[in-house]
């Protein structure tokens, strides 16, 4: 989900250079894709970040019940 984000991300940085370049035309389509891509990879990147840490934290938790019935 994090490589999603970033794929993402970098799609909507190269479509404006690529606009600027004169490589693609300039339309509204295209800006609001680009701006669209932009905001839904911050979105899902973050998202991505938030469960990796749960995730992480649920087993650390489980880790430390483990260690501290072994005791």
């Amino acid at each position: 989900m994090i490589l999603v984000g970033i794929g993402m991300m970098l799609i909507s940085i190269i479509l404006p250079f690529l606009m600027v370049m004169q490589i693609l035309k300039s339309t509204f389509f295209m800006n609001f894709l680009a701006y669209g891509l932009s905001v839904a990879g911050i979105l899902i990147g973050f998202i991505g970040m938030v469960s990796l840490v749960k995730i992480r934290r649920t087993q650390q938790k489980y880790r430390d019940q483990y260690e501290d019935h072994e005791k």
